[in-house]
């Protein structure tokens, strides 16, 4: 829960801001005058208030009862909001008989998950274009489903690599980062709002171990060695055919010599 205390009177142009995450509860405190009222929104609807006779009234389905069963008021004149909503973003005011006494901007933000990291392309690019001295890498993404009102950035190290960020609209969000296979440095992606953040480290060895990460070079010999694979199967090809063919001949031969001598006995 977050506590905010404001002391005293404050002017129409005062206003005090709030940040809390979905879900959570916010109290926003003051200092009780005889009697108070709080009005929520850019037409000041009247959610909950104190008279003379120290009666509290929480009027939930005040705003087309969004604020139902969620809003506690206690003698001060404190105001707590209990399992946060995007939509309970706005001003909240406290007022007595016609005077503004408090403003507060309250800012509800979504929670933050956790960034993941996955492998583009089982397809590695070049970083060089001397083919003597390429050295393959591997392209990654690190991706957020259904955010608002955060940014997602790449780092290595403590050093910033890049980042995106969106305002008010949910979207997913990807950001690409190219990392040689050997790479031996430490690379986290954050997803971030103002009010909290998640890490998701990368794991270079899981994601790169595969062949389509190997070095140009080891590369080029799997390659080789498959050509010569191909050719040795030709040439076992090529003698199974002879070799059935000479096994076709005797048959042949032998199938002759074994009809004509029975013919032979009969005649001595």
């Amino acid at each position: 829960m977050m506590d905010l205390f404001v002391k005293g009177v404050f002017s129409v142009d005062a206003v005090t801001p709030v940040s809390v995450t979905e879900g959570d509860s916010v109290t926003l405190n003051v200092q009780r005058d005889d009697e108070i009222e709080w009005r929520f929104g850019d037409t000041n609807i009247l959610i909950a208030e104190i008279r003379k006779d120290n009666k509290i009234a929480c009027y939930d389905d005040s705003a087309n009862g969004r604020f139902k069963g969620r809003l506690k008021m206690d003698q001060n004149g404190s105001l707590t909001i209990t399992n946060t909503r995007i939509t309970d973003s706005g001003l909240y005011k406290t007022r007595n008989t016609n005077t503004l006494l408090n403003t507060f901007s309250v800012t509800v933000y979504s929670r933050v998950p956790v960034p993941v990291i996955t492998r583009d392309s089982p397809q590695c690019s070049s970083s060089s274009s001397s083919s003597s001295e390429r050295s393959s890498s591997c392209l990654l993404l690190c991706s957020v489903l259904n955010v608002s009102h955060v940014t997602l950035s790449w780092y290595k190290g403590s050093s910033l690599l890049s980042s995106i960020s969106v305002s008010d609209l949910s979207v997913s969000l990807s950001l690409p980062l190219e990392v040689e296979h050997q790479d031996k440095n430490t690379y986290r992606c954050v997803l971030n709002n103002p009010i909290s953040n998640q890490t998701k480290h990368l794991d270079i060895g899981r994601l790169c171990s595969e062949c389509c990460c190997c070095g140009f070079t080891e590369a080029a010999i799997r390659l080789a060695l498959s050509a010569v694979v191909g050719v040795a199967g030709v040439v076992v090809l090529v003698y199974e055919f002879r070799t059935r063919k000479l096994q076709q001949k005797k048959s042949v031969k032998n199938a002759a010599t074994n009809t004509d001598q029975p013919d032979e006995v009969a005649s001595e």
